[in-house]
C-alpha cells in the first residue's frame, strides 16, 4: 500500500547494526547480534573461516581473533536476506558470557564496520523492512516483559497476527464502502447511491459492533498485562503484612505482635494462580499520635483511591471498633474484597457482623496457616475476569495507544451513522469513514508519522 511504501522510502539500511542481544553479566553465552548488508562482512574480517561461504540458517564453530591474537572460543549463526528476523543479512555470535569477553568482541564488531544499534532497533527494522506490523513489534516488547503465562499468552496472540488480522479484516470493510461511495460520484451511470445510505448503516453497525467488542477487552488486557494493583488495608495488627507474606510465599514484610509495626508501604509483585498482583501493604489505619505512623497512615489513605482492588483485612479474633468503621467508610463503592483473618483464633467478628457493615465479597483465612488462600484467587478471578482469565482464542487489547486508535475509529463511524440518519450526502460517509480507516491502520503502524514511530521503539531494550 501507499504508506507502505512511504516507510521504505524513508528508512535508510545501508548502515550495518549491531549489539549485545543478551543481558549482562556473567552467563553461560552472550550473543552478539549483526544486522545489515554488510552483517557478512564485518563478522569475516574477525573470524577465523569465510563467513560468505556458511549456509544460511546454520550453526558453525570456531574463533574470534584480533589480529592474530585468539579472542574467544565461539558459535557464530548466520541468517540470510529475507530469510531472517530483520529482512535483513544477520549474523549471530554466541561467545562465553563475561563483561570482558562480550565487550571485546562487540568493539571488534564496531572496528570492523558496523555501528552501535539504537534501543529496538533490530525489531524497528523488521517493522520497516515489511517482516512484522507495528502491533506485532510492540508485542515482542511485552513478551519480553511478561511475567506470567496470561500476559505472554496474550502478547504471543498479537505477535502471531491476531489481532492485526483482525483490524486488517474491519479496514477492509471500510475500504469497500469507501471506493464504492468514491467510484458512485463518479460514475454515476454505472452505480447508483439510491437508498444506499440504509445499506451502509447495516454495514456500519456491524463494524461498530466490532471495533466496540475489541474495546471493551482493554480493561481485562490492562490488568493482565500490567497486573492488578492490590491496597491490602486494615487496623493495625489484623494480620495484613501476615498476608502479604503468604501470597508472596517470602517473609517481605515485618510481622510482630506489636500495633503499628508497619509504617511505610511496602510493595510486592507476585503471581496468585495465574493472577498478577502489584500488592501494597499498608500501615494500618488507626487515630495515631506518632508523627512517622501518621505520614504512614496518610500514605495508606491516598493509596486507596488508586487501586484497582483493596483488601481489607479484618482481625476476627478481636470485635469491631472505630478504626474498623472508619475503613469502612473509605470503602463505599469500591472494589473491595475483605479477608476475615485469624480464624484460627477464638472468633470475636464473625462473617455475618461483616456483612451487616460492609457489601462487599467476604472470605474467611488463616494468613499466619496459609488456609482459605485459593478462595482469594477464586474471587479475584470472579471479580476481573468472569471466573477465568483468559480463553486461548481471546484477543484482548493491552495497549493505550491501540485504545485511543479503536476508540478514535469508533467516534469516525458513530459521526458517519448520523449523518445516514440525518441525510446528509454521501460525501461526508466517505470522509468519515477514510478517518475510521486510518485510526484503524496506526495500531498496524500505516500512515504513522516518523517520530511517533521513534518514541515507541526507544523504548525498547537494546539488542532488540
Amino acid at each position: 500500500m501507499v504508506d507502505e511504501v512511504f516507510f521504505m522510502s524513508t528508512f535508510n539500511s545501508n548502515d550495518t547494526i549491531a549489539a549485545v542481544s543478551t543481558a549482562p553479566g556473567q552467563a553461560g553465552i552472550s550473543i552478539i547480534r549483526i544486522s545489515g548488508d554488510e552483517a557478512v562482512s564485518v563478522a569475516d574480517r574477525i573470524f577465523n573461516k569465510d563467513v560468505s561461504d556458511i549456509p544460511s540458517h546454520t550453526i558453525t564453530y570456531g574463533h574470534i581473533l584480533d589480529g592474530q591474537e585468539i579472542v574467544d572460543e565461539v558459535l557464530l549463526s548466520v541468517f540470510k536476506a529475507p530469510r531472517s528476523y530483520t529482512a535483513e543479512d544477520i549474523v549471530e555470535i554466541n561467545c562465553h558470557g563475561g563483561y570482558y569477553v562480550t565487550e571485546k568482541i562487540l568493539s571488534l564488531v564496531l572496528n570492523n564496520g558496523a555501528r552501535l544499534a539504537d534501543p529496538g532497533e533490530f525489531t524497528k527494522r523488521a517493522f520497516l523492512n515489511g517482516r512484522i506490523d507495528l502491533c506485532e513489534a510492540e508485542s515482542v516488547m511485552d513478551i519480553i516483559r511478561s511475567t506470567d503465562e496470561s500476559s505472554h499468552k496474550v502478547s504471543m496472540a498479537q505477535l502471531s497476527g491476531r489481532l492485526s488480522d483482525e483490524i486488517r479484516s474491519i479496514r477492509e470493510k471500510i475500504l469497500h464502502e469507501v471506493a464504492f461511495i468514491e467510484a458512485a460520484l463518479d460514475d454515476p451511470e454505472h452505480y447508483t447511491l439510491d437508498d444506499y445510505g440504509k445499506d451502509l448503516l447495516v454495514t456500519v453497525d456491524k463494524i461498530r459492533e466490532e471495533v466496540s467488542v475489541l474495546l471493551n477487552t482493554f480493561d481485562e488486557g490492562a490488568l493482565i498485562k500490567n497486573g492488578i494493583k492490590t491496597v491490602i488495608v486494615g487496623k493495625p495488627n489484623a494480620g495484613k503484612s501476615s498476608l502479604l507474606n503468604a501470597l508472596s510465599k517470602n517473609e517481605r514484610a515485618i510481622v510482630t505482635d506489636i500495633p503499628g509495626t508497619t509504617r511505610d508501604v511496602i510493595e510486592q509483585e507476585i503471581l496468585l494462580s495465574g493472577i498478577k498482583l502489584i500488592l501494597f501493604d499498608t500501615a494500618g489505619i488507626r487515630e495515631a499520635s506518632d508523627t512517622v505512623e501518621k505520614i504512614g497512615i496518610d500514605r495508606s489513605l491516598s493509596l486507596i483511591d488508586k487501586a484497582d482492588l483493596i483488601i481489607y483485612v479484618v482481625d476476627s479474633s478481636t470485635i469491631l471498633d472505630e478504626n474498623d468503621e472508619k475503613i469502612i467508610s473509605c470503602l463505599n463503592g469500591m472494589p473491595v474484597i475483605t479477608v476475615l483473618n485469624k480464624t484460627d483464633l477464638n472468633e470475636k467478628t464473625s462473617e455475618d457482623d461483616l456483612k451487616k457493615r460492609i457489601d462487599s465479597a467476604l472470605i474467611s483465612v488463616s494468613a499466619k496457616n496459609e488456609l482459605g488462600l485459593d478462595k482469594l484467587s477464586d474471587e479475584i478471578k470472579k471479580m476481573f475476569f468472569g471466573g477465568s482469565i483468559m480463553e486461548k482464542e481471546d484477543i484482548y487489547i493491552t495497549s493505550a495507544r491501540h485504545k485511543k486508535c479503536l476508540s478514535d475509529c469508533l467516534n469516525s463511524l458513530n459521526l458517519v451513522k448520523n449523518s445516514i440518519e440525518n441525510g446528509m450526502s454521501e460525501d461526508f460517509y466517505s470522509i468519515d469513514l477514510m478517518d475510521a480507516y486510518v485510526s484503524l491502520g496506526h495500531i498496524i503502524g500505516e500512515s504513522m508519522e516518523d517520530d511517533l514511530v521513534d518514541k515507541i521503539f526507544s523504548e525498547f531494550c537494546m539488542g532488540k
